[in-house]
């Protein structure tokens, strides 16, 4: 009875303990999974049972859609690399928006070339026709999207969006001659409006420049044999493959597919400004250029959203959390390719994640991040 008593005593003191500074024991994780573990090199650069957890979190926990393939890379090594049941090394994902950087980059080596100027009108006939205000837009501000033409990214119904009207309802067939007709709702380069009508008229201005022709099968031709030569060759980008409309334009501002260690590479590609293996594909400008904040958005350069405040309710990356270079891909559904140079980092997540759980998603790649230091 004395032994009973003294026990209750004790565990009545345990509050007062805890309000005089007693800290209560840590909680036990749970013993990681082989799947979890086997994800991760024996040398990753980081902390490898966190950072099998942060993998593992990624696909397991409640609330962040379906995760089907992470990768992470560090120092141009993959660190961890893992899939979902029923995909693998030799998926090709649809990468939605981040089709937009691929874009960015082609428009970069046509420039490059002196076939396109960034503040010059682009070669489009019909908005060179004298009084035609759309003849002030610039290729600058297609690529920052300040085009100041009329368009709605997103809305509720989904069928009223500009978006799912020029991809899937009546301008399928002809995308960017769509996106090309609307007028302006704004004063060129005067207003930020995240827009994959911009892309999709930059993937016609590329193959206007590569194709004299109208006819769709030689533009499709000639943009295709231009990205592989130039970009998707030289990158090693062998499963990095862009879909076409009717009209023979590529859908630069979401339908390109790749595996997820292709769009690591093309990551790591971005990381290093623009080079592979020493060889300069995109001069380092034009990359430092798409990392360059717009003048109407803080947080999205040209091609690229950046890890910076954006002054409104926008939030894509974690501005609050990582370093302010890293910067990113980012696509429909939770696709993302994530790039910081100072801590020589690509992490690449592909799935299917709506738009509730998208923070949730954004916070548990940050977790992953977070576990490499900056250099």
């Amino acid at each position: 009875m004395p032994r009973r008593l003294s026990l209750i005593a004790s565990l009545a003191l345990l509050p007062a303990l805890a309000a005089c500074g007693g800290t209560a024991p840590e909680a036990i994780e749970p013993p990681l999974g082989k799947e979890a573990l086997a994800a991760v090199t024996d040398t990753p650069g980081a902390p490898r049972e966190q950072l099998a957890r942060a993998v593992d979190s990624v696909f397991t926990e409640e609330g962040l859609g379906e995760t089907r393939a992470v990768i992470v890379m560090h120092a141009g090594k993959i660190a961890a690399e893992r899939y979902s049941e029923g995909f693998g090394p030799d998926t090709r994902f649809l990468g939605w928006s981040m089709a937009k950087s691929v874009t960015a980059v082609a428009i970069g080596i046509l420039v490059a070339e002196g076939k396109l100027r960034l503040d010059e009108s682009p070669p489009i006939t019909h908005w060179q026709r004298p009084g035609d205000p759309r003849g002030e837009i610039t290729l600058r501000q297609l690529l920052q999207m300040r085009s100041g033409l009329r368009h709605t990214e997103t809305s509720d119904p989904p069928y009223k969006a500009d978006t799912v009207r020029l991809l899937f309802l009546d301008g399928r067939d002809d995308m960017a001659r769509e996106a090309e007709a609307q007028p302006l709702e704004a004063e060129p380069g005067q207003q930020f409006e995240y827009s994959t009508a911009n892309s999709l008229i930059l993937a016609d201005i590329m193959a206007r420049v590569l194709s004299p022709s109208r006819n769709p099968a030689a533009r499709q031709a000639a943009v295709d044999h231009f990205l592989q030569d130039r970009l998707f060759g030289p990158l090693a980008l062998d499963s990095m493959t862009a879909e076409y409309d009717a009209a023979g334009t590529m859908i630069g501002g979401a339908m390109i597919h790749a595996t997820a260690r292709d769009w690591a590479r093309f990551g790591e590609f971005l990381r290093h400004g623009g080079s592979v293996k020493g060889a300069q594909i995109v001069p380092r400008g034009w990359i430092a250029f798409m990392r360059r904040p717009s003048p109407r958005a803080s947080d999205y350069g040209a091609g690229l959203w950046l890890n910076r405040a954006s002054g409104s309710e926008r939030r894509v990356l974690f501005p609050d959390q990582g370093p302010s270079s890293l910067f990113g891909m980012a696509g429909h559904f939770g696709q993302y390719v994530l790039v910081s140079p100072s801590q020589k980092l690509t992490i690449v997540r592909l799935g299917r994640t709506g738009e509730e759980e998208r923070p949730a998603l954004v916070a548990a790649l940050a977790r992953i991040a977070a576990l490499y230091p900056e250099s």
